[in-house]
């Protein structure tokens, strides 16, 4: 899952989205230099990355790019579960996805300083663009996955992957909703058994 999932599976805890936030930040051991609840959401983000990777109904979404984006597809297909998640986000959310956005945004500044270095200056920009609301629109996807190939160190194709979800919109829908509840169910649980204090 991308930046929007990993935030939105991370519960209530302002803690808990910043780990789950600088999961793809911190390697290894050192999650174990953060605060209990930072500490907790990263360890999060690696098991929902864990999960999604090696779900059936995900495996399938990653078969229909293969043959054009090969071992680009798992990252394509996080960016497209994070459109739909933004895009029906009624169906999952109270709040609206603008202020869920921007109340992260605050948070996230607020705590800068426990950031790597790396993640402060992807904030910067998530942020200013207001990544997580215009993942909603094709457009927003567009942009996020033609700035991932600009950074990427091979030719990776990304700029193209937004026609492909535009082709094939209904299935990688339909994916998304049967498999979204199971990994909502699966961070609930996680979140459940692990010991969190405020930050």
């Amino acid at each position: 899952m991308n930046f929007l999932a990993h935030i939105y599976l991370s519960g209530e805890s302002s803690g808990v989205k910043i780990g789950n936030f600088l999961g793809d930040f911190v390697k290894g051991r050192d999650s174990e230099k953060f605060p209990l609840e930072i500490e907790t959401g990263i360890l999060l983000h690696r098991e929902i990355d864990e999960f999604t990777d090696h779900h059936e109904i995900v495996l399938e979404s990653k078969k229909r790019l293969r043959p054009v984006f090969g071992h680009y597809a798992p990252v394509i297909v996080d960016v497209f579960y994070d459109h739909f998640l933004a895009s029906l986000w009624p169906r999952y959310a109270t709040s609206g996805l603008m202020d869920f956005t921007l109340d992260f945004y605050h948070m996230a500044r607020e705590n800068r300083l426990l950031m790597p270095e790396k993640a402060r200056f992807v904030l910067g920009y998530m942020a200013r663009d207001n990544w997580l609301y215009n993942y909603q629109f094709l457009t927003g996807i567009d942009k996020a996955l033609s700035g991932m190939a600009r950074r990427t160190k091979f030719e990776s194709g990304m700029e193209n992957a937004a026609a492909s979800l535009a082709r094939d919109y209904e299935p990688y829908k339909e994916e998304f909703i049967s498999f979204f509840p199971e990994l909502m169910a699966f961070a609930t649980d996680f979140l459940s058994s692990h010991p969190r204090k405020v930050l």
